[in-house]
C-alpha cells in the first residue's frame, strides 16, 4: 500500500505553512524540529517541500529533498522511511496501480501488476527501508515507547506488504508484514492516537483483504489475519482527513475504493480537493477526468 508527503502517504500539499506550523507547535528555527516531537508529528519545511513535489510526481526532485534531510538527521527514522516512501511511491505511479485502471480491474487488484517492477527502484526502497528499522530499533533499545520509531516501523511493513503483494505477487510473505504493521500500529496508536498515519497502513490492509473471496478470508482468519472493507475505509479516511504526511497517500486510495464500491460522489469530492491542491499533479487530474468520465488531460505521462 505510503504528508505522506508533506501536508501537503501509500502519506503519501500546497496548503498553508502558516497554519500547519500552528497546529503543530512551536518548531526550533535552527533545526526545524521541537523539543518535545520528531519530525513525524509536526511541520518542517524541508520534509514539506519534498513530500508536496513527490505528490505532483516530481519524484527526482522530491527525493533529493528528503535524501538531502535525511542526511542531516541520520539519527531520524522518519527520514528513511520518507526516502523509502518516495520510491514505492514512484514505482507505483510508473505501474499504474494508484489508479482507477488498477482498483476497478479484479485481477489486478487482488493478484498484483503484470510483469515486474523496477530493479534500481526497488533496490532504493529496500535499502531505506531497512535503514529506517535500523534507526527505530536503536531508538526503541533506550525509549520502548518513542512514537517517531514504532510510526516508522508501522509504515516499513505496510509498505513492504504492500510492495510483497501488489508487486512482486508474494501474497503470503505480504500477509506476514500486514500482521507485523497491525501489531506495531497498536502499540503506537496506545501511546498517541493522534498519530494518524499509522490508520493508512491498517486501512490498506483491511481493505484489501476484506475484498478476497471467502474462501480466502476464511483461510486468513485462522492465520489471525481479518479483512473488512467498510473498516478498511474509515481507517482510511482518518489520514486522509488529518494524516500529517500520507493524508494526500490516504485520500487517494480512498477515493479509488471508493470508485471499486460505486460512491462516485465521494471519490469525486476527494479527487476534486486533491487536484485543486496539487494541480501540478497529472496522477490526480487524471483520477478526476476518469470519475467525471472527461477526456484525459493531454499532459499524462508515466
Amino acid at each position: 500500500m505510503i504528508r505522506f508527503p508533506a501536508r501537503t502517504l501509500f502519506l503519501f500539499a500546497a496548503a498553508c505553512l502558516g497554519s500547519a506550523a500552528a497546529s503543530f507547535g512551536a518548531t526550533n528555527p535552527a533545526s526545524g524540529l521541537s523539543s518535545s516531537d520528531g519530525p513525524a508529528f509536526q511541520f518542517v519545511p524541508q520534509l514539506e517541500a519534498g513530500f508536496h513535489l513527490l505528490y505532483e510526481q516530481k519524484f527526482a526532485e522530491g527525493r533529493a529533498i528528503l535524501e538531502d534531510w535525511q542526511k542531516q538527521n541520520p539519527a531520524e527514522p522518519f527520514g528513511h522511511i520518507a526516502v523509502a516512501a518516495s520510491f514505492l511511491f514512484e514505482e507505483f505511479y510508473r505501474q499504474g496501480v494508484l489508479s482507477s485502471e488498477f482498483f476497478l480491474n479484479d485481477k489486478k487488484f487482488l493478484r498484483g501488476i503484470e510483469g515486474k517492477p523496477d530493479a534500481s527502484r526497488m533496490q532504493g526502497f529496500q535499502q531505506a527501508r531497512l535503514r529506517a528499522i535500523d534507526a527505530a530499533r536503536l531508538r526503541l533499545a533506550s525509549n520502548p515507547r518513542d512514537p517517531d520509531s514504532l510510526l516508522a516501523l508501522t509504515l516499513a511493513a505496510g509498505m513492504q506488504a504492500d510492495a510483497l503483494s501488489i508487486l512482486e505477487k508474494k501474497h503470503l510473505d505480504s500477509l506476514r508484514q500486514i500482521k507485523e504493521a497491525e501489531a506495531t500500529a497498536k502499540r503506537l496508536l496506545a501511546e498517541r492516537p493522534d498519530a494518524a498515519d499509522a490508520w493508512v497502513a491498517l486501512g490498506a490492509a483491511n481493505y484489501i483483504i476484506g475484498g478476497l473471496s471467502g474462501g480466502k478470508r476464511f483461510l486468513l482468519w485462522f492465520g489471525g489475519i481479518h479483512g473488512d472493507r467498510k473498516l478498511g475505509m474509515e481507517q482510511l479516511e482518518k489520514t486522509a482527513t488529518t494524516g500529517p504526511y500520507l493524508r494526500p497517500y490516504a485520500k487517494v486510495l480512498l477515493a479509488l475504493a471508493a470508485r471499486r464500491e460505486r460512491q462516485e460522489d465521494l471519490a469525486r469530492r476527494l479527487l476534486r480537493e486533491l487536484s485543486g491542491e496539487f494541480p501540478a499533479s497529472p496522477l490526480f487530474s487524471a483520477e478526476l477526468a476518469r470519475a467525471m468520465g472527461m477526456p484525459l488531460p493531454s499532459t499524462i505521462t508515466r
